[in-house]
């Protein structure tokens, strides 16, 4: 876990930082030191962390599906905070649907978001570090999908597996510019997001008798997980794709099959990381 006030005066920037995973990430970066730059598609959550973290953060509305938007939030955490060094892509969402029946534009919104706005966020977060000299780290939040299929999930689980690829190709281009990439694979994690999981009857005490911790994730833990990478204490890892998911792998999914109709009523599975 990285020390406190590990980050103190560097430059960060988080897309999806307004909620859940993204926010736990932001909070923690102030309180270890360092200023962001939030992106996020939620006018008034950003409007609340600007509120809650002050001078430290600027918060722009940012869908990173838009290489331009994307773009300016990295440009502008170099403008407003310095060189950046420190960037995190969290934004993502899912789509439920069995892959005979799931239809093309859910799957390039899942997609989309998770793999293409992580591509955009390392492009242009890699961009500002190889202009600044300073080198920098970048982490992606990927998945349990990113190894485990799930039931009606193929969208999202091939998003977040491509996420770990793009990962490590980054880290393999990126290493002579000292650029270190890694990713963060979260298992169950208890933010408004997930929230249907607990709704649909079952479905919960499937998943938890899956995971041998027995328990949620929290979005601190993840959190932690995520700055440990970007630190100083985790200088000589790179392209590795941490699991944060109380063992979950080592299992694999419950077979969703017979949640089929409730899911697809209540799309849980959408997720603002």
């Amino acid at each position: 876990m990285a020390t406190a006030r590990a980050f103190e005066g560097r430059a960060a920037a988080v897309t999806g930082g307004a909620s859940g995973i993204g926010l736990a990430i932001v909070r923690r970066l102030v309180a270890e030191g360092a200023r962001v730059a939030i992106g996020d598609m939620n006018p008034d959550a950003l409007e609340n962390i600007c509120a809650e973290l002050g001078a430290a953060v600027h918060g722009m509305k940012v869908d990173v599906r838009s290489e331009a938007q994307v773009e300016a939030l990295m440009s502008a955490a170099t403008a407003r905070f310095g060189a950046l060094e420190l960037a995190f892509n969290v934004a993502g969402v899912g789509a439920f649907g069995e892959i005979v029946e799931l239809a093309a534009s859910d799957w390039d919104t899942a997609v989309d978001t998770c793999l293409k706005g992580a591509f955009f966020g390392v492009k242009h977060a890699a961009r500002q570090m190889i202009a600044s000299g300073r080198g920098g780290a970048i982490v992606n939040i990927a998945s349990l999908n990113s190894h485990v299929p799930m039931h009606g999930g193929a969208a999202y689980a091939c998003a977040k597996a491509a996420v770990e690829m793009l990962s490590r190709n980054a880290a393999l281009e990126l290493a002579r510019h000292r650029i270190r990439v890694n990713t963060v694979s979260p298992g169950l994690t208890d933010t408004p997001a997930t929230a249907g999981f607990r709704s649909a009857p079952g479905l919960e005490a499937a998943f938890l008798a899956r995971i041998p911790l027995r328990r949620w994730g929290t979005p601190d833990e993840m959190a932690s997980a995520a700055l440990f990478l970007a630190s100083d204490q985790a200088s000589y890892i790179s392209g590795s794709n941490l699991f944060v998911d109380g063992a979950w792998e080592t299992t694999g999914y419950p077979d969703l099959a017979p949640f089929r109709e409730q899911l697809l009523a209540k799309e849980p599975a959408k997720e603002a990381r």
